[in-house]
């Protein structure tokens, strides 16, 4: 007779065993629970009522087998508490609808190019003033030298 092997039509949900048949997230999370809960047996045990000990053990190692068995839509616990934190406390309670107008998005667009228009002519402009200003001076200089004071004229004879 042949043996049938089941096999799972969705590999990303095989997660990879590796002791006890428990994948690494719930060692560890196991680990830490053990390493919670027992010694906090004890100290409750010495206080001589056993049944409250493991109450108390109990519920303090609880929510760490919560978080190393629970997952919902491939998510673990810890992520869907974040989710729900930011959703309720991190984002704003409004939250209006506002679209983008595809038009009003190119008049901005349009006002914006006008406007580095505008900033850079009259950048241009003043650089212009400023060459015009600087060519002036140098025609002044050599007009000053060519016929000015420092010349010396020649006596008609």
């Amino acid at each position: 007779m042949a043996a049938y092997i089941s096999v799972p039509r969705d590999l990303g949900k095989v997660k990879s065993k590796i002791f006890f048949n428990l994948t690494k997230r719930q060692l560890i999370c196991f680990s830490i629970a053990a390493a919670v809960g027992v010694p906090l047996f004890f100290l409750v045990k010495k206080s001589g009522n056993v049944s409250l000990a493991v109450l108390c053990m109990m519920v303090v190692m609880l929510p760490f087998f919560f978080f190393s068995m629970y997952e919902k839509d491939g998510m673990p616990l810890e992520v869907i508490l974040d989710h729900f934190i930011e959703a309720k406390f991190r984002r704003p309670k409004d939250r209006p609808y506002c679209t983008d107008n595809y038009y009003t998005a190119l008049v901005r667009q349009y006002q914006a190019e006008k406007e580095v228009e505008k900033i850079v002519f009259q950048s241009e402009k003043k650089a212009e003033g400023k060459r015009n200003a600087a060519a002036a001076k140098v025609a002044q200089q050599k007009g000053a030298q060519a016929g000015g004071k420092n010349h010396k004229k020649r006596k008609a004879r």
